[in-house]
């Protein structure tokens, strides 16, 4: 499984770590994704969602 959003497509960015001496090393920044039970075309599924997602709105989260 990919480390990716299901609505938006956010995914990992990779770049580089710059020492004080230039020394470059390579870094991996993943998006804080989460499993929530959310409505998908008016029936409860599992997805995979950022925070940015689920904050903003655009997930209607499943309540019990």
């Amino acid at each position: 499984m990919a480390k990716r959003c299901e609505i938006c497509g956010k995914g990992s960015m990779t770049g580089n770590l710059v020492s004080h001496s230039n020394i470059k090393t390579k870094t991996v920044s993943k998006p804080n994704i989460q499993r929530v039970k959310a409505i998908v075309d008016g029936t409860p599924k599992r997805v995979r969602v950022c925070t940015r997602c689920l904050r903003s709105g655009k997930v209607e989260k499943r309540t019990r």
